[in-house]
Formats: C-alpha cells, sequence, structure tokens
C-alpha cells in the first residue's frame, strides 16, 4: 500500500497531487475530486516515445472542456473503482486529449492501458486541478512524464515569457522536445542525470537549481514530477530566497 506516512512527512503545502500510481483505496481519501466518469475511445494506436513511455490519443467528447495543467482520471469500462489520474497533454483546442504515461510493472492501470489499440473504450473523468498558467514570467520545471501539463499550456498559446527546464536520464526521456525548441530555443534547458550527449546541462535539475545565483524572485516557478523531487526543488528555490508563494507544484506518485 501507498505510504501515507512517507506523504505526511514530506510536509507539503500549496501542492496539488497527481496520483498516477495511488491505489483506490488510498485515492479514495481525497474524496473532493468526484470522479464522474463518460466512455471515450482511442482516436489512434498509441504512440511509444520512449522505453516504456507511451502517447494515449482519446476522442474527446464534444462538451469536454479543461485548462491548460489540468488533469483528468482514467479507468477501464467496469474498472471505475482502479481508476488513476494523467495530467491532459494536448491543448485546449484540439480534439484529441493526449495522455503521456509511463508503465510501471507493478502497478495495476498502465500495463493493461499498454495494450489498448485504436477504438478500445476508456472511461474518463471531468478535468480537475489548479496547476494553470497565470500569465505572468515563471520557469516551468519537470522530470520525466511531469512535462505533460507544460506541453499542455505550450499547445494552448500559454508561454510567454516561460522558461523551461526538464529533467530526464537520456536523450529520448525530453519529451516532445522539437516543439520546446521550436518555441523557447535557448530558454529550454535539458538537464541529463545520465546521458549528456544532448543535454545543456550535466545532472538533475535540483543540480541545475543549485547551479543558478541569480534566479529572479518575480516570477513563478512551476514544479512539477515526483514528490521527492517537487520537494527538494520547493526548498532550493527557497534557500535562494525564492518566495514560498510564488512556488506552484503538481505531484506525480
Amino acid at each position: 500500500m501507498f505510504d501515507l506516512q512517507k506523504l505526511v512527512n514530506l510536509k507539503l503545502t500549496n501542492v496539488s497531487f497527481t496520483e498516477q500510481c495511488m491505489p483506490a483505496d488510498v485515492f479514495s481519501l481525497y474524496s473532493i475530486f468526484a470522479f464522474m466518469s463518460i466512455t471515450t475511445t482511442l482516436s489512434r494506436n498509441q504512440e511509444q516515445i520512449a522505453s516504456g513511455v507511451y502517447l494515449l490519443h482519446l476522442n474527446r467528447p464534444e462538451f469536454f472542456k479543461f485548462k491548460a495543467g489540468q488533469h483528468i482520471a482514467l479507468s477501464l469500462p467496469g474498472e471505475e473503482g482502479q481508476h488513476r489520474i494523467y495530467s491532459i497533454a494536448s491543448g485546449e483546442n484540439e480534439k484529441t486529449l493526449s495522455i503521456l504515461y509511463d508503465v510501471k510493472s507493478d502497478g495495476y492501470l498502465t500495463p493493461l492501458m499498454e495494450r489498448l489499440k485504436k477504438g478500445a473504450e476508456m472511461r474518463i473523468s471531468k478535468a480537475s486541478g489548479s496547476f494553470l498558467w497565470r500569465n505572468i514570467p515563471a520557469y516551468w520545471i519537470a522530470s520525466g512524464t511531469g512535462i505533460a501539463p507544460f506541453i499542455s499550456m505550450l499547445r494552448s498559446g500559454y508561454y510567454a515569457g516561460a522558461k523551461l527546464v526538464h529533467g530526464g536520464r537520456n536523450q529520448e526521456n525530453f519529451y516532445f522536445e522539437d516543439e520546446f525548441t521550436q518555441a523557447f530555443g535557448a530558454d529550454y534547458v535539458r538537464c541529463a542525470s545520465r546521458d549528456n550527449r544532448a543535454a545543456d546541462f550535466t545532472g538533475r535539475v535540483t543540480n541545475w537549481i543549485r547551479a543558478q545565483n541569480d534566479l529572479p524572485k518575480e516570477h513563478l516557478y512551476y514544479l512539477c514530477g515526483r514528490a521527492e523531487m517537487v520537494v527538494e526543488c520547493r526548498d532550493l528555490l527557497i534557500e535562494k530566497q525564492i518566495p514560498f508563494n510564488q512556488i506552484i507544484a503538481e505531484i506525480y506518485f
């Protein structure tokens, strides 16, 4: 079972949670999220964009609305009690809902999702979440699939004044690299923790933050990734005199 005490020990505030791997019995504690689901289908076969990482495309119901940065709950038909939550990785005006995910061999949903083909049914909830663009200059800091809400913002046109720092192990883990390079140019920093041949910085995003001496205090700092990464980045930013209320976080489990 998910270790709730570990979550408590992180002493998190001002964050939202995207429980990508949280068991349903633990997720039920977060009853504020009403899982009222509807059925849709895969619009085409999935794309494997890296080892164990997929981009799933769902037909978007005509009445479905969301804001870039929000997330939805997914489940298989008849398995609504085993839903998981994922950030939307498509723009607000796109006709499909894209979901970026990595397969967890010990998980319930992702090994099943990996097998789905075009036309397969899935249940989705309404969109929720407050990890939203606020039209203020910002740093987007992500690791792994935590890049998903940022590609949604980019594809929705919300990125003026933003700079992106993305952490991955290898070159293949810089998802949507071409789009971000075109939009951000030198303001797109790739941090590689293993293979640095295509990286702008060698090390994790936390190492990149440690190396900065002049981070602007008036900017917003969006953090998205796993709990330990988000908490460490938050603490490093606070050490560098970034006001706490300038830090916005989305945590993946």
